[in-house]
């Protein structure tokens, strides 16, 4: 349950259209609900503005599909499961149907659009399973993002083509492996927020995304967000924590 939420049902009580005891019975389930294998937290969304979100490896189909169940349970925030497997998105799809499945991640109840121009870059066509997972989570909570694919440095020429929308750009989100040098490049074009995020793409010496890591986390382009390997939701909750904190009450 997020604020919005929250105040909606307070204000139903309020007026009389939400019965008191049906309120408490939704409330109840505040601040978790314990499933034997797992603790969900409904409270993180009043805490954090986002809400818990669904991590499947490691996890059975079956316990993927409660946990979301949970969490569809109580109004408010978007719901988000990453790193599925198919049996894990066919379990979770069949107990809610009204998903939006891109890649391996799986959301319900998106966020209506905001007024905020993200732009989503990544190095090259390997890094694209990066970039769906940060691009799904973003969509998620109302910040779609411009995708601009396959503008790494090794061909420089594809990138200054877009540096007028780079420039331009809220937040900009640069998904790279190999050596990690596409964040330093837009961290000296943009104007807005960089958040890094290097994937385990590359050969040897890239040491299965360490090297893009250290060379992210190193560069001289002032004031780049680095998140880790191959993390596309850390990198889209980031800028959503970005775009949100100018508009809290």
């Amino acid at each position: 349950m997020d604020e919005n939420a929250l105040r909606r049902l307070l204000d139903g009580v309020r007026s009389g259209a939400v019965p008191a005891d049906d309120a408490v019975a939704l409330l109840r389930r505040l601040p978790w609900a314990d499933l034997g294998f797992a603790r969900v937290d409904h409270h993180r969304a009043l805490r954090q503005g986002a809400a818990e979100a669904v991590y499947a490896p490691g996890k059975t189909a079956e316990q993927c599909a409660a946990i979301v169940a949970e969490l569809l349970s109580t109004p408010g925030s978007p719901v988000v499961l990453t790193r599925a497997e198919k049996d894990q998105v066919d379990a979770v799809t069949a107990i809610a149907a009204d998903a939006t499945v891109t890649g391996t991640t799986v959301t319900w109840r998106h966020a209506a659009p905001r007024d905020a121009d993200v732009v989503v870059l990544t190095a090259g066509t390997a890094d694209q399973p990066v970039a769906d997972e940060c691009a799904a989570t973003l969509t998620a909570m109302g910040a779609a993002p411009t995708r601009i694919a396959d503008v790494g440095v090794a061909g420089l020429h594809r990138l200054l083509a877009e540096i007028d929308r780079i420039a331009a750009a809220d937040v900009v989100v640069v998904i790279a492996g190999m050596e990690g040098a596409l964040a330093s490049v837009v961290g000296g074009i943009a104007s807005g927020p960089v958040v890094a995020v290097p994937t385990s793409t590359g050969y040897g010496a890239a040491f299965e995304g360490v090297t893009a890591l250290l060379g992210m986390l190193a560069s001289c382009a002032a004031g780049i967000t680095v998140v880790g390997i191959d993390n596309g939701f850390g990198a889209a909750l980031a800028v959503h924590r970005m775009l949100t904190v100018g508009t809290r009450g």
